[in-house]
């Protein structure tokens, strides 16, 4: 699978899980201490983040990374 088919998958994951737990991109960059403009670009694809800022996000969701994964179908 190509590295942007990957970033775009679990950018996805991240925002149906923020959506669902009612937060904004800014309210919710602000919870786990982000730039909006880095988290947006997070969320469509963009970035290639670290495992420690999946661990972040995930922190930030409520879930474990492994559940994060599973819900991008990595």
């Amino acid at each position: 699978m190509e590295p942007a088919t990957l970033q775009m998958k679990l950018g996805t994951a991240i925002r149906a899980r923020r959506i669902a737990l009612g937060f904004s991109q800014d309210s919710f960059a602000d919870r786990i201490r982000m730039h909006r403009a880095y988290y947006s670009a997070i969320e469509r694809g963009e970035r290639n983040v670290t495992l420690h800022t999946v661990y972040r996000v995930a922190q930030g969701l409520l879930t474990s990374v492994a559940d994060l994964m599973a819900d991008a179908r990595l």
